[in-house]
């Protein structure tokens, strides 16, 4: 159905580090800059959303160079796995992808100047056999009653 596309949750970057370990300011961005570069290494994704958001930034912040012999690149598992198993120091990726793991702490996202999102939607199939059971479930991920477990999950609403 045309028009039927909702956004309704975004996910935020955020850092993690092995469970116990110190967690590094990453406050402001000076601090996260200072925080990579004292890091003995770091990984984020190497495709997907948040790791597209994670070189970036890299490159934005001019640490690309700076950073490229203890920057692990991930590929198929979350990044705060490889980090809990003690591959990299810091990691990079979506907040709502480093909550669930175990063996990793979540020290926080990204400071306001530098964070990027990733953008979550729902929509109803044109081909959709059962049209009325998806308008029902697009409704509720966009409805009120949703959003504390939008936010559970380590997401945020859209902005209105």
């Amino acid at each position: 159905m045309v028009g039927s596309r909702v956004d309704f949750a975004r996910a935020g970057v955020g850092i993690a580090v092995k469970a116990g370990a110190p967690k590094p300011d990453i406050s402001t961005p000076e601090a996260f800059k200072r925080a990579m570069l004292a890091a003995k290494s770091i990984a984020y994704s190497r495709t997907g959303a948040s790791g597209i958001i994670a070189a970036k930034l890299m490159d934005r912040l001019g640490l690309a160079e700076q950073l490229r012999d203890k920057t692990k690149l991930v590929d198929g598992v979350p990044v705060a796995e490889v980090v809990a198993k003690g591959e990299a120091e810091i990691g990079m990726q979506q907040i709502n992808v480093i909550l669930p793991v175990a063996g990793a702490d979540y020290v926080g996202p990204l400071p306001v100047e530098l964070q990027a999102y990733v953008d979550f939607a729902v929509g109803v199939l044109a081909i959709s056999k059962e049209r009325d059971a998806a308008q029902e479930l697009v409704k509720f991920m966009s409805s009120a009653e949703a959003a504390p477990l939008i936010r559970k999950s380590g997401m945020e609403l859209p902005p209105p």
